[in-house]
């Protein structure tokens, strides 16, 4: 069959499958797969070369786990060790010595069971990293909690790689030492880090003077597939490079653009990356050895889950998010697929055992959107049973003008005002207990999570004109930003910001109502200090607002490089000479006037 014949094919069985599973409730991710098994060598046989395909498909784990690098600067990843080396160590350890010792009690040899088990406790970056962001579960609790897991499980190939030679033997030439193996890994990592910090910015400045989207573009995938080109070569993870090269360039002021870039790019060899896993499940294997299979397959995902449960349980303190850690990532990983075929290489590994446990992992990825849509509809309710069935928590059937998100100090204080002047508003919190305390003193506030596109509608955000963005937490008040801006562009956004840096994050969507809430309290406590001080009402009252002016002009210059910690000192430096320079004027003008 020809490429276009192929392209054909995988672009039909997308069209096909993807909006169908989506509109039954079951994700784009388990589309794919059962579109890949109907056109596979075990399906319909229109597509013959899988091997091929999910080689050139890795890109697609390649391209996200660079976009996901941008998000994370080297100060975020160090917040990430613990959930990185901490739990993900703790959750390949224990995951894969149970798995281990059940394929050693099921009969395998020593060396099998280990290479078997070890490289069943690895999960899908890919399937696991889409189903999050799907749902946009990426920045909750249990969503870093999972990424920092599957990231330490990308590192943990490359020790299982290493031990398949001391394990077996292959006919090839012998290996090169391992001390000099070691010796090149560090070499490279070393040279990706200081390429990365001296050399990606001037190159992009460079590509960028020449205004040519895509040789812009074309430089970006050069630099995302050379990084993970040059790790694969020496024995790591493809997907690690890329995620390093993202990191790198994550405090650049390329980022939005480089996302851009590489957003279409990834979401297209993503989806060939889930076919290609569809087609390499084996179906004849399954009908021979039903049973078997489906114990395996409930097997892996009950012995990982109860894992994932266990350590979600003790790193989160409660069962609703632990819970949700232990379906997301209980699945078998695609990097299985790798370790067993050199498990049969170093013969360490039959090709029988190696092609079912293949076919038990290929299903394991199909069981995680079925499970979490399962969890979501009949699990989830049941922690939040409490708060879901409240006449408070269904949205009004009428018009308000405007929308009150998190009825705290701020947006008490705002709905006051809009009371006094008799402008209706809907006003929603996340917080029972607050809601609770409210109704006590006579405010209706509806129960929810205003960043839920479904709970916006209800609340008829469309017909709204103002929304007011009163959230406490930082995370909760981002996902609701990003929500209303990207599904209501209309309404006009008044956001509370908890410090400068959540300003900033809310600049970088184009929020131009921004308030941080401590700045105006703090400047009219210093106005009332320097009245005590001896100045007139006038006089503070003039410094006052001078020094908002200022800040206000500061902040919205420094947000385009507030992730550059050097750059934002040399402003601060800057702009304190340059407000003592304007009180210094304003008090030489006042002793003319005088």
């Amino acid at each position: 069959m020809s490429f276009l014949h192929q392209a054909l094919v995988f672009l039909g069985a997308a069209v096909v499958s993807v909006p169908l599973f989506k509109r039954l409730g079951l994700g784009s991710v388990l589309g794919y797969l059962v579109a890949g098994a109907i056109i596979g060598p075990s399906g319909a046989q229109l597509i013959g070369d899988v091997e091929n395909v999910l080689h050139f498909s890795e890109l697609g784990v390649v391209l996200l786990l660079f976009v996901i690098g941008l998000e994370l600067q080297p100060s975020r990843l160090w917040n990430l060790r613990h959930s990185v080396f901490g739990m993900g160590g703790a959750q390949v350890l224990i995951s894969g010595a149970l798995l281990a010792t059940a394929c050693f009690l099921f009969g395998l040899p020593l060396g099998t069971a280990v290479i078997a088990g070890f490289g069943l406790s690895l999960s899908s970056t890919a399937f696991a990293l889409q189903l999050l962001a799907e749902r946009n579960q990426l920045t909750t609790g249990y969503g870093r909690l999972a990424f920092g897991i599957l990231l330490f499980q990308d590192l943990a190939v490359i020790p299982l790689l290493a031990l398949l030679p001391l394990l077996g033997h292959t006919d090839a030439a012998s290996a090169e030492p391992g001390w000099r193996t070691g010796f090149k890994v560090l070499v490279v990592l070393v040279s990706v880090v200081l390429s990365g910090r001296f050399l990606l910015r001037p190159l992009f400045r460079a590509v960028a003077s020449f205004h040519s989207q895509e040789l812009f573009t074309a430089t970006a995938l050069l630099v995302v597939v050379g990084t993970a080109a040059l790790l694969n070569a020496v024995g790591l993870s493809m997907a690690l490079g890329a995620f390093l090269a993202g990191v790198l360039l994550s405090e650049s002021e390329y980022r939005h653009e480089l996302e851009a870039d590489i957003e279409p790019f990834k979401g297209l060899l993503l989806g060939l990356f889930f076919i290609a896993v569809g087609m390499s499940v084996n179906l004849g294997l399954i009908i021979e050895r039903p049973g078997l299979i489906t114990g395996l397959v409930i097997g892996l995902v009950a012995i990982k889950g109860a894992v994932l449960y266990g350590l979600g349980r003790f790193n989160l303190k409660e069962n609703e998010p632990a819970l949700s850690l232990g379906v997301v990532i209980s699945q078998g990983g695609e990097f299985a697929f790798v370790l067993f075929a050199l498990a049969v290489s170093f013969h360490v590994m039959s090709t029988e055992l190696s092609d079912l446990l293949v076919v038990v992992v290929g299903l394991s990825m199909a069981t995680t959107p079925l499970l979490y849509v399962a969890y979501e509809r009949w699990g989830r309710p049941r922690f939040q049973a409490k708060t879901q069935a409240r006449e408070y928590d269904v949205a009004p059937d009428e018009d308000h003008p405007v929308i009150i998100a998190g009825f705290g100090r701020v947006g008490q204080v705002v709905g006051r005002l809009l009371r006094a002047k008799r402008i209706t508003f809907t006003a929603i919190d996340a917080s029972p207990e607050h809601i609770d305390f409210m109704k006590r003193f006579g405010s209706q506030v509806f129960y929810g999570d205003a960043s839920r596109l479904d709970l916006l509608r209800a609340a008829r955000a469309d017909k709204a004109r103002v929304f007011v963005l009163a959230i406490d937490d930082v995370e909760a008040s981002m996902r609701t930003a990003r929500t209303v801006k990207e599904h209501f562009p209309h309404l006009t956004i008044f956001a509370r910001a908890r410090n400068r840096v959540h300003a900033y994050q809310l600049l970088d969507l184009g929020i131009e109502h921004v308030m941080r809430e401590t700045f105006a309290g703090s400047v009219e406590m210093g106005g009332d200090i320097l009245q005590t001080m001896g100045l007139t009402f006038s006089e503070s009252h003039r410094v006052m607002e001078r020094l908002k002016d200022h800040d206000e002009k500061l902040l919205r210059e420094t947000a385009r490089f507030h992730r550059d910690e050097q750059k934002l000192v040399e402003a601060a430096a800057r702009a304190r000479r340059e407000l003592e320079s304007l009180f210094e004027q304003d008090d030489a003008e006042a002793k003319k006037s005088a």
